[in-house]
């Protein structure tokens, strides 16, 4: 199935859905303005898309690309995904029902209600919610839209690769964010190795960190600071032959380095990223990954949906 993420299929899903999401912009900064060693960074301010992150790439490429039956569509989420499918649906008049785990933040939950969608709140973590969602599928006859593990899904998180290498051609490296791996999946697989792709997870959520030392997808531990979004239990089964073939390595990060790292963005360029999206930053901010000398890193700031913090 990974043979259908391809580099074409990605630009193709591109065109399809490029009027319906926002090109979000990047800024060139240097590491010193973030109280780190002087380094050449680049930033892609996906918090700044519809729905508050990335998700809605994926979303749109699954409403546009697949049929949509009678019964409109189904999403399991911590949040994002939810709201993002909810978003879609709402621009395209689709039915979408969504189910989010009690550990979705309150902010993503106002999000996936503000769109309209009909949501159910069940369940301690992601896999709750998506058993229950499940259940719901074959009771309504609902197209389920997954949140990672779906080639739509991954058509459109490539869409940001795409877009990423028109607007910065020269980066060596990009650091991002890892949950289920939809995200880096899609991106490395439009890269093909020509940036190197390093994924950053919580240790708390080790999902494909875990992947790659069992040989493929296994139970990770759960929990940490971006529950939310960054702890699916599992990475997906079609996510990981993509990112076993395009993704160069995955670096562990602390909640403490993602709170710092949160610190970091808001006062060194004033951006308000939750604790999911900050993790790729909080690589650079721990040391976890190291650029070398000369070395222009690319770092994707995947999303904004999280309450009123005081960044201190």
């Amino acid at each position: 199935m990974d043979s259908a993420i391809t580099p074409a299929a990605i630009a193709a899903t591109f065109e399809r859905i490029r009027t319906h999401v926002r090109e979000t912009p990047v800024v060139a900064v240097d590491g010193a303005d973030f109280r780190l060693a002087p380094m050449r960074l680049v930033l892609k301010l996906e918090l700044m898309q519809h729905s508050g992150s990335f998700k809605a790439r994926g979303a749109f490429a699954n409403l546009l690309l697949r049929k949509i039956p009678p019964a409109g569509v189904t999403a399991a989420s911590g949040g994002n995904h939810g709201a993002a499918v909810a978003f879609a649906a709402q621009a395209l008049g689709v039915k979408a029902r969504i189910f989010v785990p009690t550990v979705s933040s309150p902010a993503k939950i106002e999000r996936i209600r503000g769109y309209g969608a009909e949501l159910t709140v069940t369940g301690a973590s992601y896999a709750d919610a998506l058993a229950a969602s499940e259940t719901w599928v074959a009771q309504s006859g609902s197209l389920s839209i997954h949140a990672f593990d779906q080639v739509e899904t991954m058509l459109g998180t490539g869409t940001l690769g795409l877009e990423l290498e028109r607007q910065a051609p020269d980066l060596d490296t990009l650091l991002v964010a890892v949950g289920g791996g939809g995200l880096i999946a899609g991106i490395a697989a439009w890269h093909q190795r020509r940036v190197r792709v390093v994924g950053v997870e919580p240790k708390a959520s080790p999902t494909l960190f875990r992947a790659f030392e069992a040989g493929g997808p296994v139970d990770a531990p759960i929990g940490g600071i971006a529950a939310d979004s960054l702890s699916p239990r599992r990475v997906g089964d079609l996510v990981y032959p993509i990112c076993k073939a395009h993704v160069d390595r995955v670096v562990l990060v602390s909640d403490e380095a993602i709170v710092a790292a949160q610190q970091a963005l808001w006062h060194g360029a004033r951006i308000v990223a939750e604790p999911g999206a900050a993790a790729p930053f909080a690589a650079l901010v721990s040391g976890a990954y190291v650029p070398g000398a000369g070395e222009r890193v690319g770092v994707l700031v995947s999303g904004a949906n999280t309450t009123a913090v005081n960044f201190g």
